[in-house]
């Protein structure tokens, strides 16, 4: 940012109006550490920091990575990213029933969103979601954001890849609701979810997408297809997660 200088009087005046630093709520969105180890085929905290897998009744074994990323990564390589929160499948996942699940989980410290500046009971004031993606067969995924504090909320939102193993950027902008309660402490606050499926205990085809509504164990998404899990040894990975306060997606605060 620019920095003036009054010869006269040697005072300064520093211009911050564009000042962005620290503006990710995310911690270690660009999966450049890994300090529990690199692959791992067990659930919850195995590799990448502040990440894990949710699983249940998939019938497959799944593995979660941090993969490195090459020039041929079209899209992310170029904007800076040489990791990604890879999961895969050893097959296709052929016995699921309604309890079936795989999600990627990430929880927000409820004093990061108190004091991030976002109004988050107003619904005219926003936080924004972005990240890069693909997967190796394309459907509608969601995202989920269920907030902890108070009476529990939840945000559903959709998001597809332009193609099969194809780098898609996604941003989703959030506004804030009168239901939302973050308390000024270390506890998870909200939980961030990433999700290639969901069975039906967890769908309702009534639930609207990319709204606020009281959480409910049965209505987290709309209902969703299985095509990605039953299509055999498929994979999905993601990098660059970036949520910030604005109604708009600004590019990646890589840190070091």
């Amino acid at each position: 940012d620019a920095i003036s200088l009054t010869a006269s009087d040697k005072t300064c005046t520093a211009n911050i109006t564009n000042n962005l630093s620290n503006r990710n709520l995310i911690q270690n969105g660009a999966f450049n550490i890994a300090q529990r180890g690199t692959s791992s085929t067990s659930g919850g905290y195995k590799t990448v920091d502040r990440w894990q897998v949710s699983d249940n009744n998939t019938n497959v074994t799944i593995t979660q990575a941090q993969h490195a990323l090459t020039s041929s990564d079209t899209g992310p390589w170029a904007k800076g990213f040489r990791n990604s929160y890879h999961i895969s499948l050893s097959a296709a996942g052929n016995s699921l029933d309604g309890s079936s699940l795989i999600e990627l989980v990430y929880g927000i410290e409820a004093q990061d969103l108190a004091n991030s500046g976002w109004d988050y009971t107003s619904t005219s004031s926003y936080i924004t979601i972005s990240f890069w993606f693909k997967c190796s067969t394309n459907q509608t995924f969601y995202g989920h954001l269920r907030t902890k504090d108070g009476t529990e909320q939840g945000y559903p939102f959709s998001f597809t890849a332009s193609g099969n193993d194809t780098w898609t950027k996604i941003t989703q902008s959030i506004p804030g609701n009168s239901n939302l309660q973050f308390d000024d402490d270390v506890n998870v606050g909200c939980q961030l979810r990433i999700i290639p499926y969901m069975g039906a205990n967890y769908t309702d085809s009534g639930r609207a997408d990319k709204t606020w509504a009281a959480h409910a164990s049965g209505t987290y998404l709309p209902d969703m297809a299985n095509t990605w899990i039953t299509a055999g040894t498929s994979s999905f990975e993601f990098t660059g997660v970036q949520l910030e306060v604005g109604d708009y997606a600004t590019d990646f605060e890589h840190r070091s």
